[in-house]
């Protein structure tokens, strides 16, 4: 792989943990905060936070790991699937000369 392309996949990885961090962030804070009157949190928002995060981490890395045992067989089948939609390849060309006089024959009508 080229360093362009590595580096274009490292960033949408980085850019897909972000989205998935900020959602997971979003969804904690809006089920566990119920008072933005104080700078620190309460000992009850604390631990909903950490249950909440928990789960979310949970549930993901059983997504992910889901994902890993599902796509080599989705890849797969999207190949032959994309091989047998290929038109089939053409007989290759003849290198030989067409037939013709053969070499030290007489020439007709000669």
């Amino acid at each position: 792989m080229d360093p362009a392309a590595e580096h274009r996949q490292q960033l949408r990885s980085l850019r897909d943990f972000l989205l998935v961090y900020n959602r997971m962030t979003e969804l904690c804070f809006r089920h566990c905060v119920c008072n933005l009157n104080y700078r620190l949190l309460t000992g009850r928002e604390e631990s909903c936070l950490d249950s909440c995060a928990a789960r979310l981490v949970r549930a993901n890395h059983r997504l992910m790991g889901a994902y890993v045992g599902l796509v080599p067989s989705l890849l797969q089948r999207r190949a032959a699937e994309h091989a047998a939609a290929a038109p089939p390849a053409a007989p290759p060309a003849a290198a030989e000369p067409a037939p013709g006089p053969a070499e030290g024959a007489p020439a007709a009508g000669t």
